[in-house]
């Protein structure tokens, strides 16, 4: 091999000589066909390595994303299979409520589905992007291009943009993982500390919710630090009803359960209740009531409308069998004092001297 520090090997193949480059030099002692074959062959050659050497690392990270989109596939496949498992033990008895809740459940696992597939083609389209990035840069060096300026601009640029759109980004990333994880989606009741709503729409950057009043919110999914969904697969209305302390426990305890099982029996159209409705009871001591627990567990978003129609017809029901719902009550004691002796009462005084005064200042006038 020739000395690296050798003038006329470095004039013809840089500080850093290629083995094509410096093979010809030392053959030759050439300068200009040692640059020649440099620049002609073993140059192109690595250019052509490096892209290579990308296009495989680009099919290897799309096949991981690839294989992780089909985990999330299949994860959401299986969930839907229990799901309806757990519906077609009440479809005998709900009919066409329990077919509509199946083919809920469908709709629900294919938008996960279509979900996970859309991520998927988001991510192989960034790693494929940064991938090839890189080569080409790696390509410009080897080209002898100087990346030192081009590397510091971008350098320079990216902490910028950085800075001034970080909450962009973990929006982004935050998006990426509820997407991922299937939170939530389109329909579902979500309550993100923010804002509670219906959900209306979803994407990597923000959520769209619509509350009880009709106000639309735009929540960053970068903001959102804990989710409540009451949309998943099914939801339970739990309600404390109170009763006066002279009431017979165990006569209050039958009729709300007679109430919630008429309305279990019934299969309301707006509240369907799914499994029989369970007494837990007593749960509190008040200073004017005692309350006992009912649990129903109910449809997904039905929980609302099912509490409403049990109290109201557990209102008619006290009535008929005479329990008292409790109001607040308060003793309230009148201490009166000792009328005065005097011959006028108080309020004549009270006229006789502004009369006095009347008087008076007409006189001054």
């Amino acid at each position: 091999m020739a000395d690296t520090t050798d003038p006329g090997l470095v004039d013809a193949c840089g500080l850093e000589p290629g083995l094509t480059c410096e093979w010809i030099w030392d053959a030759t002692g050439n300068e200009a066909l040692a640059s020649l074959l440099d620049w002609v062959i073993e140059r192109p050659l690595k250019v052509v390595v490096i892209l290579i050497g990308a296009l495989v690392v680009n099919r290897l990270v799309k096949r991981a994303i690839d294989r992780m989109v089909s985990r999330l596939v299949e994860t959401r496949t299986r969930e839907e299979g229990e799901a309806e498992e757990a519906s077609s033990a009440t479809l005998s008895r709900l009919g066409r409520r329990a077919r509509n809740r199946i083919q809920r459940i469908h709709d629900q696992a294919e938008r996960a589905r279509q979900r996970a597939m859309t991520l998927g083609a988001v991510l192989r389209s960034l790693a494929g992007f940064a991938v090839y990035a890189l080569a080409f840069m790696i390509a410009l060096g080897e080209l002898g291009l100087d990346l030192g300026p081009l590397i510091a601009g971008a350098g320079i640029v990216g902490l910028a943009v950085g800075f001034g759109a970080q909450s962009l980004v973990a929006d982004f990333i935050a998006g990426i993982f509820i997407i991922i994880e299937d939170q939530y989606g389109v329909g579902d009741y979500v309550d993100v500390g923010a804002a509670s709503g219906t959900v209306e729409k979803v994407t990597l950057r923000t959520t769209v919710l619509r509350d009880v009043n009709g106000a639309l919110w735009v929540v960053p999914n970068g903001e959102i630090r804990r989710v409540g969904n009451s949309s998943q697969l099914w939801a339970r209305t739990v309600l404390d009803v109170d009763v006066a302390y002279d009431t017979d426990i165990d006569l209050a305890a039958s009729v709300i359960k007679e109430v919630a099982d008429a309305v279990w029996r019934e299969e309301v159209e707006s509240a369907t209740i799914i499994e029989e409705p369970e007494i837990w009871g007593v749960q509190n001591f008040g200073a004017d009531a005692i309350s006992i627990r009912l649990a129903v567990k109910t449809e997904p978003g039905e929980q609302w409308a099912t509490g409403r129609l049990i109290r109201a017809r557990l209102k008619k029901a006290f009535d008929v069998n005479g329990i008292e719902i409790p109001f607040p009550q308060r003793t309230v004691w009148v201490n009166q004092v000792a009328e005065r002796t005097d011959a006028a009462p108080a309020g004549t005084e009270i006229r006789d001297d502004l009369l006095e005064r009347r008087s008076g200042s007409d006189g001054d006038e």
